[in-house]
């Protein structure tokens, strides 16, 4: 049995050639592209940062520094790293040091965890292992894990059973076999930090892509980036474009990661049954910051369409953008 891990592109970032001198109206010295491409927490990556000639070494610097604080964050946040805290956490079942930014993150998380009554659950981890342990044995049933096995995983949910004590840096499971993934808001987070830092290089335009694309400012020509959404089936194509200035533009759907051949099981895990979302739905977020985007994205999956303005409006989200490979099934403004 094949299970499709990497996350599949549900954004489509569409900008200039990196490198190219480009003509911006009224300014009259060119503005070039530093580019960056790469990885975060298993996502494709990239950083577009606009800039003057004589500021390429000022650009060279604030690049470095910003992926000297992603690698930082991948310690903290990436579950495929056995010396990452939340890796520590999943495994030993506590973890004490932990650092400001797990806390941030956790905070996030426990809010959209409430706002949408539990819907969006970080502990959703074991039933998201029970799924990957079943579909990767040899002669797995397609009608997936035994339900005796699911209730089982179901029972060890529950964001509420994490134990945080911030005053000396711990957190920790109320009860063994419990998990936290922090996957659905790290990447985001990862983008605003980033961002953060070649901001404080003095660079303002840039289009900032952890995992999530940040747009920052306007493009160099004082418009609007462009942001398009894929086709579910065919991310080749898309079915939708935003422009958006100073937000993020977030995407979550089944399709991310398929347990097994046929896509009837996919990543996104309702914690009231541990059924999964439709492989070929998705929700495109608008929000004021990848962190926000990130998670609600995943979070506007689950609500259910008649409490689908209500939780955008309490989180602070802006737009969600429900699409399927025909085109877009219904947009939610706030």
């Amino acid at each position: 049995m094949t299970i499709t891990l990497s996350r599949r592109r549900a954004i489509t970032l569409l900008a200039v050639a990196a490198g190219l001198p480009l003509a911006i109206g009224a300014l009259r010295a060119p503005v070039r592209m530093t580019r960056w491409e790469g990885t975060t927490l298993g996502a494709p990556s990239s950083i577009q940062l606009y800039h003057k000639d004589q500021d390429e070494a000022r650009a060279q610097a604030a690049l470095a520094a910003g992926l000297d604080e992603l690698a930082r964050l991948e310690t903290i946040f990436s579950v495929h790293r056995a010396d990452s805290v939340i890796a520590a956490l999943n495994r030993d079942g506590v973890v004490t040091g932990a650092p400001a930014d797990f806390f941030a993150l956790l905070d996030h998380a426990f809010r959209l965890a409430e706002l949408t009554g539990g819907l969006y659950d970080p502990t959703i981890q074991p039933v998201w292992q029970l799924y990957f342990r079943h579909f990767i044995a040899p002669g797995a049933d397609p009608a997936g894990p035994p339900a005796a096995d699911l209730r089982q995983a179901l029972a060890l949910v529950d964001w509420r059973d994490l134990q945080v004590d911030r005053a000396a840096g711990r957190v920790a499971f109320a009860r063994p076999g419990m998990g936290l993934t922090l996957n659905s808001g790290g990447q985001g987070y990862i983008t605003d930090q980033v961002a953060a830092v070649l901001s404080r290089y003095g660079f303002t335009n840039m289009l900032v892509d952890m995992g999530e694309p940040r747009a920052m400012s306007t493009k160099p020509d004082g418009s609007a980036w462009r942001i398009g959404i894929a086709n579910p089936a065919d991310p080749s194509r898309t079915v939708a474009e935003l422009d958006v200035i100073d937000k993020c533009v977030s995407t979550s759907g089944g399709y991310g990661t398929l347990f097994d051949d046929a896509g009837h099981f996919t990543h996104i895990i309702d914690p009231r049954d541990g059924h999964t979302v439709p492989r070929l739905l998705g929700v495109s977020v608008v929000a004021p910051t990848a962190t926000l985007g990130d998670g609600l994205s995943t979070a506007m999956l689950l609500v259910s369409p008649e409490d689908r303005l209500a939780v955008l409006r309490a989180a602070g989200g802006l737009t969600a953008l429900y699409v399927t490979p025909d085109g877009v099934l219904a947009r939610v403004d706030a």
